[in-house]
């Protein structure tokens, strides 16, 4: 039977938390939906996690696993195991209880009301005055250049109608910066703002690398308008170049001095901002090249405690519910 509703919980190298965040979520589920399935992705821990997954699996009939054959990153696995729900709602959250499983009652009630997106905003969160600070200008940028609206502190936690939820499937988007392709989406979004706990127990898997690459790939993604921002910028540079030429000229003409170091600085400043477009440029081409590809989101090495009906879907339609 259908599940009314379904929750996502991608795990990697969750032992502290994956039996935790699955009683909570249990708890809520069944005070909220007439019925319910987890579903735990594994993004190839390294640790107990997916001995944990198979206990659960064997002790609740409602829960289900898949394992990845590898770690394919922060955006291609959790959005693949929201496909791969059933339910006539999916709410995707994490692991490690920064994502409050106590909210599941709101999400559910403002879907009830018609929504058909339901984010959680984070109304606060501990943070270095340095990442606050990039946070916020990576926001203002992309209110300014990006497709569609962005909404600060919207991480992707919340609950996704069974329409939406098909749509984004059968977009086979290679990298799918899935918080931003809802909004893009259109469907009728509401919010739920959130005070975000702090992790429970064990470590953070965000380090600089991997949030400057989840940064990169949905600014490619989201914001494609940037394409012509080289050609405003060039007009606005040249604008600049121009009287600087001149300055330079009547400088040299009078014998003045620091005309060479301030031709460098403007040329390694040009060339910085030339090196950021092309890599955007260069990023895009390689989203459309995976497109062309027509790649999987993940391939899976297994999966534990699905129905029959719900096999593991062959190579070539896993970007695909099954």
């Amino acid at each position: 039977m259908t599940p009314e509703l379904s929750i996502v919980i991608p795990c990697y190298n969750e032992q502290e938390n994956v039996r935790a965040i699955c009683a909570a979520v249990t708890a809520e589920a069944a005070r909220h939906a007439a019925s319910h399935e987890i579903l735990l992705i594994d993004n190839d821990s390294t640790d107990a996690t997916r001995d944990l997954m198979r206990a659960l699996c064997a002790e609740d009939p409602r829960i289900r696993a898949i394992f990845n054959n590898r770690n394919y990153g922060q955006m291609r696995s959790p959005t693949y195991g929201i496909y791969q729900a059933e339910g006539a709602a999916v709410i995707g959250m994490c692991a490690d209880f920064q994502d409050p499983p106590a909210m599941i009652g709101a999400l559910v009630a403002q879907w009830r009301a018609g929504a058909q997106i339901v984010l959680g905003q984070r109304r606060s969160e501990r943070a270095s005055p340095l990442l606050r600070v990039a946070r916020g200008l990576g926001y203002a940028f992309l209110r300014r250049y990006g497709d569609y609206p962005v909404i600060p502190g919207a991480t992707g936690f919340g609950l996704f109608d069974r329409e939406v939820v098909d749509t984004l499937a059968a977009w086979n988007e290679p990298e799918p910066f899935f918080r931003g392709m809802l909004v893009e989406s259109g469907f009728r979004l509401a919010i739920v703002p959130f005070d975000r706990p702090e992790r429970a127990a064990g470590t953070s898997k965000n380090d600089f690398g991997a949030l400057a690459s989840f940064a990169l790939s949905g600014l490619a993604g989201s914001a494609k308008s940037l394409l012509r921002l080289p050609i405003a910028l060039a007009f606005v540079a040249g604008g600049i170049a121009l009287p600087l030429l001149v300055a330079a000229i009547l400088a040299v003409s009078l014998g003045g001095p620091g005309l060479a170091l301030l031709g460098f600085a403007v040329g390694f400043a040009m060339f910085a901002m030339i090196l950021l477009f092309l890599g955007l440029i260069g990023e895009q081409v390689r989203m459309l090249a995976e497109r062309s590809r027509n790649l999987p989101l993940v391939i899976e090495a297994e999966r534990v405690n699905f129905p029959p009906e719900r096999a593991r879907p062959a190579a070539r339609t896993l970007i695909r519910r099954p």
